[in-house]
């Protein structure tokens, strides 16, 4: 066997391993990879090599000293609150901590493909600026896109009729000229992108709040009213519902949502908006399409080739196959068999996200 397969086969089994314990919960002995994969960094891709994402997870963990209820401009020639610490879900968790965790898996898998991330607050009890503070440290990075992360919540107690993930774009006119350019072009085009990743991805459009396929418009969002670089808002999903707030605050279920989040990225920056592993599918995932700029319904996809310099976009739907068992010896033959049709860039680009999702460190050994 070349060297070159070794190491290729060394790495496919350095993530199957990751890969078991984090879908298991389970320990996985060292043995199983030959060295420990914790050693070596995985490699990083040039996809979005130099782009800049701007990150805002949504909320604070605290007031960190500041007023919250400071009235800051929202956009529309009226006011609003400086920030919030966000919802609590059914199960207790609380918003600010679901959009903090999920953002650092988002970064860990963007800075893998290459790109630099600034985010809009340095951890989860630190303070992140009012609403139009942020807007503001999004324009001055000059990303090519801004993403805030939230998790909606539909009532102080459960509901479980309303679920479902959905894009908040702004009504238009927006009052500021460049801010209206941007967002009621790039802005609803990223949007709408990142609408078909959460398809892909198997997440349903929200059933609720008067949500189009997975869009809502409104009015009074400062962080699309003030932003002068293509923003898009999301909610993950509702927080009042039992079996979404659970999804939110698990591991496996947060690294689901970071790979579509990633994947909705990547396709807006590339300008790609669907790819597959060849030879594996996701099982009750709608199929995302090619789209225009400002529409809001998903249209026909056209299959594309999986090759060596293939996104993130390529793993998802084996990472729906992935979370669909509990089974290691089926996660085993999935990591050997219709994993190794993704690159290897692809697959270094899953284990970056793992790694961030343990501080760096895999939980094997």
């Amino acid at each position: 066997m070349s060297i070159a397969r070794r190491r290729g086969l060394r790495a496919r089994l350095a993530i199957t391993a990751a890969a078991v314990a984090l879908l298991t919960g389970s320990a996985v002995l060292t043995a199983t990879t030959g060295s420990a994969p914790a050693s070596a960094a995985p490699a990083t891709g040039t996809s979005l090599a130099g782009k800049t994402i701007f990150l805002d997870p949504g909320h604070q963990g605290g007031a960190a000293g500041h007023d919250l209820a400071k009235q800051v401009p929202d956009g529309r020639g009226g006011t609003k609150d400086c920030q919030t610490t966000g919802a609590t879900g059914v199960n207790g968790v609380a918003e600010h901590t679901v959009n903090w965790d999920v953002a650092q898996l988002v970064k860990a898998g963007l800075e893998s493909q290459g790109a630099r991330v600034v985010l809009s607050r340095p951890d989860d009890t630190g303070w992140g600026g009012c609403v139009d503070e942020r807007a503001a440290a999004a324009s001055r990075s000059g990303a090519a896109i801004a993403v805030s992360l939230h998790a909606d919540s539909t009532t102080v107690g459960t509901d479980t009729t309303k679920k479902g993930f959905h894009m908040i774009v702004p009504t238009l006119p927006i009052p500021d000229a460049t801010v209206n350019q941007v967002q009621g072009g790039e802005g609803r085009k990223a949007s709408t992108i990142m609408r078909d990743a959460f398809l892909k991805a198997g997440f349903p459009a929200a059933n609720y709040a008067g949500v189009n396929d997975g869009i809502q418009t409104r009015s009074d969002i400062a962080a699309v009213n003030l932003t002068k670089v293509p923003a898009v808002f999301i909610e993950m999903g509702n927080l009042s519902n039992p079996q979404e707030a659970a999804e939110l605050a698990a591991r496996d279920g947060q690294v689901k949502y970071s790979m579509a989040i990633t994947d909705g990225i990547i396709n807006y920056v590339k300008g790609s908006t669907a790819a597959t592993i060849p030879g594996v599918s996701s099982p009750g995932a709608a199929t995302p399409g090619t789209t225009t700029p400002g529409s809001t319904t998903p249209g026909t996809a056209t299959p594309q080739s999986s090759g060596n310099d293939d996104e993130l976009s390529a793993v998802l739907p084996f990472i729906q196959q992935l979370l669909g068992t509990k089974d290691p010896a089926e996660i085993m033959r999935l990591m050997l068999t219709e994993g190794q049709d993704a690159s290897a860039q692809v697959l270094n680009a899953m284990l970056e996200v793992i790694y961030g999702l343990f501080g760096g460190k895999l939980p094997i050994g």
